[in-house]
This record gives structure tokens, C-alpha cells and sequence, in this order.
């Protein structure tokens, strides 16, 4: 069909044969005004209308260009007034999204409906909206860094600087995006049903935080311990939890309890063991000066925690190399 005609009359038609002389293999002998066949019967009176049947295919398009072309008859079953005026051609590129069919619930997992690609016009000033805001904060906090190199004695303009503030503003969002996650979003029913009630250990998982207090890195490893009461996490989600919130302004101590507590209300296992070992370098930079200096910190929840031999296991284990 050519982009710049309707289709006319003496075309075929575009629904199955089935559809349009009442021979549905779904339902060949139910009566068409009750029972299972009345569905069918809805859609076979309603086969001319520009809507397409509830069960089939939605293929979204977007609207690339609008070309304004000759008068040309309107497409069969469309009711339109005889204006005399010439109507519009319109040009379309399409890109098909093919759905994929519901899947069966696997563990628990949602099953979430497959969503075109939106194309209202909410949507699209929601999204330039939110453009918006984040360029609004770049720019806000460019303007700071530009007054932190005033003062501490720097030209902001010369050629080594002049793309710094925004650079360091784009990098500080970056620095900080565990603000903007969540751990029902992260995890993504990533939870499976597999009987295991045995110590499960990831560890030398790397980690970079901003101290709080200084707002300078500290970097350094943390491990993660727990024994699941029938249920597993995906080791990747573990990750990201650990990365989730060590994207913000943070201290150690309470690092660790964030991803022990994270996993125990994601999982919600028999016992969860989270060890840290990182080196600040706010005590590296300044102040005391030890560069050779190390941080260890600890959370154990639930058997972890009251059961002894379950703690030594777990750090006999980690310490095993």
C-alpha cells in the first residue's frame, strides 16, 4: 500500500476469513448473541470499525512526518461528511513492538502486562519535564562549583576549567544516583523457591562511597553472608543493593546495616551476615595521614546473630582463601 493512499473497496480485507462470514474455530456451534460465542459475534459486528479486536497484536506507531496531499476518498466503513474539502496524507513510519504473551507467575514474581510505547501527550510533558528538572540541578550545581573555584584562588574561565563545573555536577549525580533506586525495584522478583537452607557467601564485592563528612571517597570490599529459609536471591541483586546504597553520602557503619537489613527485607531468610573493610580517604588525605589504615565493620541479623555456630561458620568461610 502506498503511504500517500487510503486503501479502498476492492482490496481484501485485512481480518481472517473466519472472522467476517461466522466460521470462528473457537467457537463454531455456540450461538452468536449468548454464551461463549458472544464475544466473537461483538467483534464480527463490529469487523469495520478502526478498532482492531481486544486479543490482537497492538503495534504502536510514531508519527515521523505530516504531508499534506490531494483530495482522495476516505477509506470504506469510516463515516466522514461530504465537504468537498481535500484531505490530509498522512505519512507514517512504524515501529512495530511486538508484546510478549503473559508468562506463567514464577516464584512469586508478578506478571506485569506488556505496555506499548506511550505516546499521549501527559506522558511526553512528564518526560520533557523531568528533563527539565534535572537540567535545572546541573546548572544549579554548576554554579556552585564555579563559586567554590572562586575561592579557593581560580580563574573558572581559563581552558582547563571552564567545562569543569558542569563536568563535576553531572559526576555528582552520578556519585549520588542511590537516592533515586529502590530496593522493590532493584530485586525485581529475582526470588526463587529452591529448597537450599545452607550458608550462601558472595564476597570481595567492590564498593566506592562518599563520606558524609567530608564528601571525599572511601573505597574497599564488603561480603555478604546469609542462610535462606527455602528461598534464594539472584547474586547480581546482592550487588545492587550494595551499589544502591553506597551511591550516597555515607558512613560505613550504617552502610553495613543498610545492605544487611536490605536483603533481610527482600529475602526475608534464616539469618544475613554483612562484613566491610574499606580505607577513608579522609584519613588519608588529612587530618591523620595513615594511608595503611583499614575499616572493618559487621551486621548480623536473625541466626546470624544468636546462633554462635552459624557466626563462626560464616566467618571461618570468609577468611578461607
Amino acid at each position: 500500500m502506498d503511504s500517500g493512499t487510503f486503501p479502498s473497496d476492492s482490496k481484501a480485507s485485512t481480518f481472517p476469513s473466519h472472522m467476517l462470514n461466522d466460521r470462528s474455530p473457537l467457537c463454531s456451534s455456540a450461538s452468536p448473541s449468548s454464551g461463549e460465542g458472544g464475544q466473537d459475534a461483538r467483534e464480527h459486528q463490529n469487523s469495520d470499525s478502526p478498532a482492531k479486536p481486544s486479543f490482537a497484536c497492538r503495534v504502536p506507531l510514531e508519527l515521523s512526518s505530516i504531508e499534506e496531499g490531494p483530495a482522495v476518498a476516505p477509506a470504506s466503513g469510516l463515516a466522514t461528511q461530504d465537504t468537498g474539502a481535500a484531505y490530509a496524507t498522512v505519512t507514517l513510519r512504524c515501529r512495530p513492538t511486538f508484546n510478549e504473551s503473559p508468562h506463567e507467575p514464577r516464584d512469586g514474581k508478578e506478571v506485569f502486562p506488556s505496555v506499548p510505547y506511550p505516546l499521549d501527550l501527559e506522558v511526553r510533558q512528564q518526560v520533557e519535564s523531568t528533563q527539565r528538572q534535572h537540567d535545572e540541578r546541573i546548572q544549579k550545581l554548576a554554579r556552585a562549583v564555579r563559586t567554590i573555584l572562586e575561592c579557593v584562588g581560580e580563574e573558572p574561565e581559563r581552558e582547563g576549567l571552564r567545562a569543569t563545573p558542569e563536568r563535576y555536577a553531572n559526576a555528582m549525580l552520578f556519585f549520588t544516583k542511590g537516592y533515586a533506586e529502590n530496593i522493590h525495584d532493584l530485586v525485581n522478583g529475582a526470588v526463587f523457591h529452591e529448597g537450599h537452607n545452607e550458608l550462601v557467601i558472595l564476597r570481595d564485592i567492590d564498593v566506592f562511597s562518599l563520606c558524609e563528612h567530608h564528601m571525599v571517597p572511601f573505597t574497599g570490599k564488603v561480603h555478604i553472608g546469609y542462610i535462606p529459609d527455602s528461598r534464594i536471591l539472584g547474586l547480581s541483586k546482592m550487588v545492587h543493593l550494595v551499589e544502591m546504597f553506597s551511591r550516597r553520602l555515607q558512613v560505613q557503619e550504617r552502610l553495613t546495616k543498610q545492605v544487611a537489613l536490605a536483603i533481610s527485607e527482600a529475602l526475608k531468610p534464616r539469618g544475613v551476615a554483612v562484613v566491610m573493610e574499606s580505607s577513608h580517604l579522609c584519613m588519608v588525605m588529612r587530618g591523620v595521614q595513615k594511608v595503611g589504615s583499614t575499616t572493618t565493620t559487621s551486621c548480623m541479623v536473625g541466626c546470624m546473630r544468636s546462633s554462635a555456630k552459624a557466626r563462626e561458620e560464616f566467618l571461618a568461610l570468609l577468611n578461607r582463601r
